[in-house]
């Protein structure tokens, strides 16, 4: 080596510190000490190379990366600590040798950055590969006479000097073969430098046992064995083959085994359609005849509605070398990527099970299509989930099957606006492995280094699987029709399985006809019915599985269930919810709310809907059910009532800064968790219903802001949560509290669709309820947990009745008391006076009572229906049989008339009346919009439907 080069700053332990000061120069120039800005600029200028040419790549896509510390990872310490050599530098630059040396480094991030677009990813071989000039060593000054001078390798993994023609060759093999890297954006230096050792110490090339190659292509013989099978048994039936990503299969085997063998217990996994019925059987085990008979109809599924094979989830386990693999298979409806949260939600639940904070025994794997995962939002609100403290599972592991077509006809350039379709994962700093699918070698390689990021660093980690797909959309489909180039491509191509067989041949790995002769033992286990994978643990029971055995028994909606607690406790519980630290100073309205929960607490206030709602909270907590709410602004509520996290007003004591009365009701209480979501609904609420099919005994929560922003997770609702039972079996306990009242605060603020709700229920799948007093809520919110029932419980939850001075109860009604589906009338009327029953839900309710009062009407009865779904028809048979001379009864709604619910509640009201009795109704007038959005013509409204139920005539 030259001597002036090996004694210049840029070498010895000096290069990988100016590197990593490169490095965020590419990154964000302006955060650079700016005399190593100037030098770096100087550097480009005198190369003939603009900085805007040079780093258009690198830093367009990182221009509003913030800032980061830079540190040197070979030896720990801060650059901050090292700005020592500018000066030097300075006067050091303009030797040739020295830019020489810079260059090289540019050289190598540049690799780094851009070398995916040289890779070989497509095995269709149709891409074109660009040139890039900032992977030219010519662009940087560099000619065939510097092939052979040694350079400085900086981070580069490997030797620490190399001729710079063996520097090329690592970059070229390492980022531009059938792996292609992105991950220079992420801002931790610590997470970069772990990817490029893990990459570059082996050049991106896997090495496989001979055993294990032999193994792969078992697994590829299985995957291509039984879409073959089905292709010819089952002629022209929809199955969303997977013929084209076969290599699937064997990534899934190489990541469950790499996952045992890292100390993983559990994998959820979540998938759409597409190859799912592979999954199924070469994967989790599924018995193959009972596939079959589901194609020949045979399978009766003892389930209200059932579902399609191809949405079915599954649950078994894996021997692995690190010992036994709980596998899940999420069921999924067709609604592509809906499922994410879900599955983020279950293994929550589950690593809650088992005490995994971390998430070092239940990982999330989620696979996706490439349109997608670029298409639709949910995958960006799950991806923002990843690492907040409520939702974080401790990264997940992301599978695209790209398949280069999407989902039925279209083109790449009409599916998304970005270049790549994993383009929304760097949102999160997610690395993404592009991966060509026809080298299962590179294949598992890349998934083991990605379980084992997500695992080091606990972040998302994506891998990109290129391939496509040799069918169309569904086996009815000619995809020939709009992609004739592209299919006249795969047409010709002979499949993965048999292009790796003849490399294994060709390596002697294997005898001529040893492939053959796998894939003829999988037809003739496919024949007998049997699964070939003797890894599957079938009848394998987890010691921490949730046993639903206590709620899958007969138990009627409305089988008594005593819901209160003695009136001593509850006044020990008060205590505890307003006993706060001493030196803890709570903002001057919430110190008033607090103050008044002690009256209430001693019985000298009645209770408000805070007041009760924490109470029962507290209760269930003492009596050993965890608690999980979530929601926008859930601690504190919406409607400052809840303050279930209080405060701390003086800010200098940082680490008292907030206060959870909850946490505090006994010193062996179970979790209570309350979290402010992020602005989702569609996604949160996807993550609920996940967690709360894990967590029977929890009592899980999600609060929308204003129930009309329900509207956003329209599709859980419908999928998941109102049908999940009846498709799938799937029970869960998810309450939804939806705020829903006509207070003229607009069209967005009003209704949270109660129609919706009603026109889902069938089968006793949901309850939707409308309380009216804080006890209501209170005892309605302990049902749902001491019952041994597990259905979604939908709250029409209050608004303006939170602070409404007659919409209060007493410390008794909550000891002594039990959730009252129909409250009677509460005046002394004469029931044989009473000639109207108006029947009503809600707080129209206090209304309708102060007109009564005001206009001293003595012959019109109200009834409260608390419980919307299941109907309670013996409690209200009951009622208006005590007005046996009543010739009406009139439905009154704040909703208009298309809207609330009118439309499913009068068939009900009809079956319990009397033939002689007419039925009317009281409501707003049919509208598009739930509501005005001018306060005066609201008042009107309200104003005409109060006095409508009272009007002589209907």
């Amino acid at each position: 080596m030259n001597k002036q080069l090996q004694d210049s700053l840029l070498f010895g332990s000096n290069a990988p510190f100016i590197e990593a000061i490169y490095e965020e120069y590419l990154h964000n120039p302006i955060s650079v000490e700016p005399s190593w800005r100037e030098y770096f600029d100087t550097i480009h200028q005198t190369q003939g190379l603009p900085v805007s040419q040079l780093l258009k790549s690198a830093v367009v896509t990182n221009e509003s990366q913030p800032a980061k510390e830079n540190r040197d990872t070979k030896n720990g310490e801060d650059t901050d600590r090292m700005i020592v050599l500018p000066e030097v530098i300075q006067t050091a630059h303009s030797d040739t040798n020295d830019r020489k040396q810079v260059a090289v480094l540019q050289l190598i991030n540049m690799y780094r950055y851009l070398g995916l677009s040289q890779a070989s990813l497509d095995p269709l071989q149709t891409d074109s590969k660009p040139y890039r000039s900032e992977l030219d060593p010519a662009n940087f000054g560099f000619t065939d006479n510097d092939l052979n001078t040694v350079y400085n390798t900086g981070s580069l993994a490997g030797p620490d000097h190399a001729p710079l023609r063996e520097i090329l060759q690592i970059l070229k093999e390492t980022y531009c073969g059938s792996i292609g890297a992105e991950y220079m954006y992420i801002s931790s230096v610590e997470q970069k430098r772990w990817i490029q050792s893990r990459l570059e110490t082996k050049r991106s090339n896997p090495d496989y046992s001979i055993e294990y190659k032999k193994h792969i292509l078992e697994r590829l013989s299985a995957a291509e064995g039984l879409e073959k099978y089905l292709h010819t048994r089952y002629i022209g039936q929809k199955r969303f083959s997977g013929e084209g990503n076969e290599s699937l299969i064997p990534l899934l085997d190489g990541l469950i085994n790499s996952a045992g063998k890292s100390g993983v217990d559990e994998i959820v996994i979540g998938m759409a359609h597409r190859a799912r019925l592979n999954v199924l059987v070469n994967t989790l085990g599924k018995m193959p005849a009972d596939l079959f008979r589901e194609f020949e109809e045979k399978y009766a599924q003892d389930l209200p509605s059932g579902d399609v094979k191809y949405h079915q989830g599954f649950s078994s386990a894996i021997t692995t070398p690190g010992g036994v693999v709980r596998l899940a298979l999420a069921f999924n409806p067709s609604h592509l990527e809906i499922v994410d949260p879900v599955v983020e939600g279950s293994v929550r639940a589950r690593q809650h099970r088992l005490h995994d904070r971390q998430g070092d025994k239940v990982i999330p794997v989620l696979i996706h299509g490439d349109a997608a995962f670029a298409g639709q939002g949910v995958v960006m609100e799950t991806l923002n989930l990843s690492q907040t403290r409520g939702y974080g599972t401790g990264g997940t592991i992301h599978i695209i099957i790209n398949n280069q077509i999407g989902f039925t006809t279209s083109d790449p350039r009409d599916s998304r606006s970005t270049l790549y379709c994993t383009d929304v994962a760097k949102m999160v700093e997610a690395p993404v492995f592009h991966v060509n699918g026809d080298d299962p070698e590179a294949v598992i390689m890349i998934t083991e280094l990605a379980l084992d990021f997500r695992m080091q660093f606990h972040k998302d980690v994506v891998i990109d699987m290129v391939c496509f797909r040799r069918l169309g959309h569904n086996e009815q489909d000619d995809p020939m029709v709009t992609q004739p180039k592209m299919y006249q491509i795969i047409n010709q191509h002979p499949g993965t399985r048999l292009r790796y067989a003849e490399k294994l041949e060709a390596a002697g790995i294997i005898k001529p006809n040893e492939a053959d002769a796998m894939a003829q033992a999988y037809r003739e286990a496919m024949d007998a019915g049997i699964n070939p994978n003797k890894n599957i643990r079938y009848n394998y029971k987890s010691p921490y599985s949730v046993n639903w055995a206590a709620f899958k028994k007969p138990f009627k909606w409305n089988q008594p269930v005593k819901t209160g607690i003695s009136l001593d406790t509850l006044k020990q519980l008060a205590v505890r919810l307003t006993d706060i630290p001493e030196k803890f100073i709570l903002h001057k309205r919430v110190e008033k709310i607090i103050e008044d929960r002690r009256s209430m607490g001693e019985g000298n206030l009645p209770l408000d809907w805070g007041m009760a709602e924490n109470l029962a909270y507290a209760a269930l907590l003492y009596e050993g059910f965890p608690i999980r709410i979530s929601g926008q602004d859930s601690g504190r509520g919406t409607f400052f009532h809840r303050h279930a996290v209080l405060h701390n007003q003086d800010t200098s004591l940082a680490d008292k800064n907030i206060y959870v009365p909850l946490r505090h009701i006994t010193p062996d209480q179970p979790d209570f968790v309350v979290i402010d979501s992020i602005l989702s609904e569609e996604a949160v609420l996807g993550f609920e219903y996940g967690y709360a099919t894990g967590q029977p005994h929890e009592l899980v929560v999600w609060e929308a802001q204003f129930g009309d922003f329900s509207n956003g997770a329209q599709v859980v609702i419908d999928q998941f949560i109102a049908s999940g039972e009846a498709k799938w079996g799937r029970l869960c306990g998810l309450v939804m509290l939806l705020p829903h009242g006509y207070e003229g605060q607009g069209p967005e603020h009003s209704s949270a669709r109660l129609e919706r709700y009603l026109q889902l229920c069938a089968d006793y799948n949901i309850q939707v309820c409308v309380p009216s007093t804080p006890a209501q809520m209170y005892h309605l919110l302990r049902r749902q947990m001491i019952r041994p029932l597990r259905k979604p419980l939908v709250i029409m939850s209050p608004k303006s009745m939170l602070r409404h001075k007659e919409s209060v109860s007493s410390l008794e009604e909550l000891a002594e008391g039990v959730f009252y589906p129909v409250i009677p009338e509460v005046e002394e009327l004469e029931p044989k006076n009473v000639k109207r029953i108006i029947v009503c839900s809600g707080k129209i309710y206090y209304e309708l009572r102060t007109y009564r009062q005001e206009n001293q009407i003595t012959d019109m009865a109200i009834i409260r229906l608390e419980q919307l779904y299941p109907f309670p028809h013996e409690d209200f048979k009951q009622e208006i049989k005590r007005y046996n001379k009543a010739k009406e009864i009139i439905w009154c709604q704040e909703e208009p008339g298309n809207q609330g619910a009118w439309h499913r509640i009068q068939h009900y009201l009809l079956r319990n009346m009397k033939p002689s009795q007419i039925l009317g109704y009281a409501l707003r007038p049919s509208s598009a919009s739930p509501s005005v959005g001018y306060l005066a013509i609201h008042k009107m409204q309200q104003k005409e439907v109060i006095e409508a139920a009272f009007r002589d005539k209907i």
